[in-house]
């Protein structure tokens, strides 16, 4: 996938997360997803490539890391918790439907169950 590939791959599986928000509060050069008003992803091209930053559990992180060329540290976000998505060669379509959705599903678990607009224990566990 080429870098706006990869971006518009991701806002697409965002579009099927309820209560998933886009705002712009760093400006014009940055999309950020929210649900509920905490972040679970980021677009930009300021780095001069298009690139995704997800959250994600610190081990998957880890071994995201090590196994793909196109996943590196989450860019200027905290290095344990995020991690950066790059137009390169070996990211599939699946695998960066399931990384947005973990990231999402990351952020939804840790809010009260009151405002939660999914179970984070069955959405999106049947990605295509």
């Amino acid at each position: 996938m080429n870098g706006e590939e990869l971006q518009e791959h991701a806002r697409a599986r965002v579009r099927e997360f309820p209560g998933a928000d886009l705002e712009h509060p760093f400006g014009p050069g940055w999309d950020v997803y929210k649900v509920r008003d905490k972040v679970f992803m980021l677009l930009t091209d300021v780095t001069g490539e298009p690139i995704v930053i997800l959250k994600t559990d610190p081990e998957d992180g880890n071994v995201l890391r090590e196994q793909h060329e196109g996943i590196t540290t989450g860019y200027h976000m905290n290095k344990k918790h995020w991690i950066t998505l790059h137009p390169t060669g070996d990211l599939s379509k699946p695998l960066v439907d399931e990384l947005v959705t973990d990231s999402y599903l990351l952020v939804v678990e840790h809010l009260p169950r009151a405002k939660r607009p999914v179970d984070p224990a069955t959405f999106g566990r049947d990605i295509r």
